[in-house]
């Protein structure tokens, strides 16, 4: 028996113009269209005119070897991780030689009393070049690691917005990082600026992790981009974790909304110690599926004037030629496998292309299946404010704009809490 659940909760419905039921079938207004459309008119935004394309196949291999078993996906995937790198990511080392972190600052009355805020500055050496960046950890008061099952799981924000101290009153910004909420959860959660990892302009490569790897100018075909150095940003905060007592190391979730969004896939796809990946509005490049060309696509991503150096300089090849790349976002989703995966949507946000997300978690479900967990249907209807959950993968078409809120928050933790009950 499948178990596929469904959450039904009444609400405002923003995309049916009113007060609607949970689980209304989603269709983007005349109105949603026309802004989106709003000097985009050579971009699609309906659905009427998305053209037909076909996926590339999933579970077959380059030597055209059908994949069938949980062990044959292990060669496939490494196929996929290596595509992945050379046509779009971009390749990155690993670990730095030598790295260490330090404790920075302690403040054990974050969040009225209820919470031990801290800062970390990460220290990396490779090659007698240096490097060093920051988190900050957020922990609730009493947890005591010398008692069994008393260490935490932990939400890892990758956040390309600015945030504020963490404080005893107003603890932060509650749309981004709503920490009241998580410590009241019973979760730990940290949050780093990825403009410390790459900074997030045309002049991405002049500061940052360049200073540890650098590269050459212009950057080869396979060179590293923002979204990969953001990433590996994540799995060096996840490297301190397995150090740090309160936290539960295999519980981490990597998540981040947006182009944050883009960069958790990704490192949750080349770091398999996240225990659970969630992409927030990620869109193109993230979890929305390319070909579909629905909204923003690879061509404009990668304006000159948008965002290029976010990418490896191969995924210019694509530009209004999605066919000829040899893999889709699917197959990026696919290599989070077995693993727990969410991806969520908003009605509004048809530049992200809701649709395509959800139907590139549908699609990679298949490996899930491979693995005996419980897949998606590409063809369900999306439906408002309706999560769906299998017990591993998570989705939900949130009412409003491109945004990460509380209610997004609010289904990632339960669905943390589905995958690692309390004691």
């Amino acid at each position: 028996m499948s178990r596929v659940q469904y959450f039904l909760t009444p609400l405002l419905c923003v995309a049916c113009g009113g007060i609607g039921s949970a689980g209304e079938l989603w269709e983007p207004t005349e109105a949603e269209i026309k802004q989106a459309e709003a000097g985009r008119t050579h971009l699609t935004f309906r659905e009427a005119e998305v053209e037909p394309y076909e996926l590339p196949p999933l579970l077959k291999r380059a030597d055209g070897t059908v994949v069938e078993t949980a062990d044959e996906w292990q060669a496939r995937r490494a196929e996929l991780l290596t595509l992945f790198e050379e046509h779009v990511y971009g390749r990155l080392p690993g670990p730095p030689e030598e790295m260490s972190f330090e404790l920075l600052s302690e403040d054990m009355s974050a969040v009225d009393g209820k919470a031990t805020r801290r800062k970390y500055r990460i220290d990396c050496q490779s090659g007698g070049r240096t490097f060093d960046f920051e988190f900050h950890l957020v922990i609730p008061n009493g947890v005591d690691p010398k008692k069994v099952d008393s260490a935490v799981p932990v939400f890892l924000l990758i956040s390309h917005r600015s945030f504020k101290e963490v404080g005893r009153k107003k603890p932060i910004d509650d749309v981004l990082w709503p920490v009241d909420l998580l410590i009241e959860r019973g979760y730990g959660t940290a949050i780093f600026v990825e403009n410390q990892l790459s900074p997030d302009n045309r002049t991405a490569f002049d500061s940052g992790l360049v200073e540890l790897h650098p590269q050459s100018d212009p950057r080869p075909a396979d060179g590293w981009g923002g979204l990969a150095a953001w990433g590996w940003g994540a799995s060096r905060v996840l490297d301190c974790f397995e150090e740090i007592d309160e936290v539960d190391a295999s519980k981490v979730a990597v998540l981040g909304h947006s182009r944050g969004g883009k960069s958790a896939l990704w490192a949750g796809a080349r770091d398999d110690r996240f225990g659970l990946v969630i992409s927030n509005n990620s869109g193109c490049g993230g979890a929305a599926l390319s070909r579909r060309r629905f909204g923003e696509t690879i061509a404009v991503i990668l304006r000159e004037d948008r965002f290029p150096y976010w990418f490896a300089p191969k995924f210019q090849d694509y530009k209004d030629r999605e066919a000829g790349l040899p893999i889709d976002q699917h197959m990026l989703l696919a290599l989070v496998a077995p693993r727990p995966l969410y991806v969520a949507s908003a009605t509004e946000d048809l530049w992200a292309d809701p649709k395509g997300e959800y139907q590139a978690l549908a699609h990679a479900s298949k490996v899930y299946e491979l693995h005996g967990h419980d897949g998606l249907d590409p063809e369900r209807p999306l439906r408002v404010s309706d999560p769906i959950q299998t017990d591993r993968l998570g989705h939900h078409l949130r009412p409003g704009k491109h945004d990460l809120s509380r209610k997004d928050w609010t289904h990632y933790i339960d669905f943390a809490d589905h995958l690692w009950p309390k004691p």
